[in-house]
């Protein structure tokens, strides 16, 4: 039987084995699990999701106090459009996270940032470019362009000096994705050097809508790669959401992929940023705690568990400390509900929101639970204690997994 490691991603000069793990924000995907996906010889993310929180838990900075001191005056103002972020301050952190993350790279694997466009930090094009090109400034091995068409975001760094040089790729979700993303894209004369294709079991926010039951990951890879061989375009495609075990991955590099991202498997393991007990929520999930819902104020459906403390929250937005998800305008559509929340129930000290959610605080205290369709299968990939708890797993032995299995086997620890 075939295994993943029978096969090697190539990209550039490099021969990496075929295994991505995923960008988990805010901090899920940490820093210790992209280096070991590096380590392995694979590739492995961080996310540039919320950086100065990042930051601040890092190297003890404190951004986000500063922030909320800066704009402690506008804390019960419902407009939060003099809510802005320093540029200067925010190249500082990005450049912090990924430079000491670089520094501490061992092995022959890539590091690559996740960075996503739907963070508009109340100047959606001067603060995406900031993160972008701090980020090469600090050395990282590549970008991907996550949720979002990004159809400006080449043109933002391509005067950059690591513009050809550093490895940068998209994330889609259907063929018309791709193809409006490399149109925009033709003027700077640069393809994307790999495209991520995310299809509707992924976890957190989706590119589909509510149906997306409808559509199938394999048969957008397909369609991909028909229009690629017809334009006599060559772009490594790297599909994903969904491929639990080794032999899921198989089936996609025999059908033409070059790689596979994953990511739902590493939620539980110890290099993950969850805190262990959430960790064990994920461990007892079951298919029915698993939903797609439309709270985030991305605007984008949101796969999470059903019993996450973000659901029907309604603490006050906390848009002077955070605010990664104000508009150009100060505009965010969780801010719009609570206000419009308080207005409808006055004198209520706590209130209810059930239409949207503060994903910027809710993310920052690992109270928002986005999860993969498969989630519910984690706790056949482990071994349970006498006192009911799952055995958190390492980053080694699930990458060693995928790696190696065959038959849809999934190895248990000490096994």
């Amino acid at each position: 039987m075939k295994r993943l490691d029978d096969s090697r991603l190539r990209l550039g000069g490099k021969e990496l084995v075929p295994l991505v793990i995923g960008g988990m924000g805010v901090d899920i995907s940490t820093a210790e699990l992209a280096l070991e996906a590096a380590r392995l010889g694979g590739i492995g993310h961080i996310s540039d999701a919320m950086i100065k929180t990042v930051s601040d838990r890092r190297f003890d900075t404190s951004y986000v106090k500063d922030k909320l001191k800066l704009y402690k005056y506008n804390v019960a103002n419902p407009d939060k459009s003099a809510v802005q972020f320093d540029l200067g301050r925010l190249a500082e952190a990005t450049r912090l996270h990924v430079a000491s993350t670089m520094e501490a790279k061992r092995g022959d694997g890539l590091i690559f940032i996740n960075c996503m466009e739907k963070l508009t930090m109340g100047a959606p094009r001067e603060t995406l470019k900031v993160r972008l090109t701090s980020a090469l400034d600090a050395g990282i091995d590549g970008i991907t362009l996550a949720a979002g068409l990004h159809l400006g975001s080449f043109a933002l760094i391509e005067d950059h000096p690591r513009f050809r040089d550093a490895k940068l790729g998209i994330i889609v979700s259907s063929l018309r994705a791709l193809q409006l993303f490399l149109r925009k894209s033709a003027r700077t004369h640069r393809l994307p050097d790999f495209v991520v294709i995310e299809g509707p079991l992924a976890g957190g926010h989706l590119g589909f809508g509510l149906d997306w039951a409808q559509y199938d990951l394999a048969t957008i890879v397909a369609e991909i790669r028909t229009w690629l061989a017809a334009e006599k375009l060559d772009l490594p495609l790297i599909p994903a959401g969904g491929i639990f075990t080794g032999s899921d991955a198989v089936a996609f590099m025999e059908a033409g992929a070059a790689a596979v991202q994953v990511a739902t498997r590493f939620t539980v393991v110890k290099e993950c940023g969850l805190p262990p007990k959430v960790q064990q929520e994920y461990f007892k999930a079951s298919e029915r705690d698993i939903e797609v819902n439309t709270i985030s104020p991305t605007g984008y459906p949101m796969r999470m568990l059903k019993n996450s403390p973000a659901i029907g929250s309604g603490i006050r937005p906390n848009c002077e400390a955070f605010g990664y998800l104000l508009d150009a305008n100060g505009n965010c559509a969780y801010v719009a509900a609570y206000n419009r929340e308080v207005a409808a129930h006055p004198g209520v000290r706590k209130i209810a929101v059930r239409d949207k959610t503060c994903l910027c605080t809710h993310m920052r205290n690992f109270d928002c639970w986005t999860c993969g369709h498969y989630t519910y299968r984690l706790k056949d990939t482990t071994v349970r204690h006498a006192d009911g708890s799952y055995e958190i797993l390492t980053a080694e032995h699930v990458f060693r997994d995928y790696q190696f299995s065959t038959d849809n086997r999934i190895l248990l620890p000490g096994g």
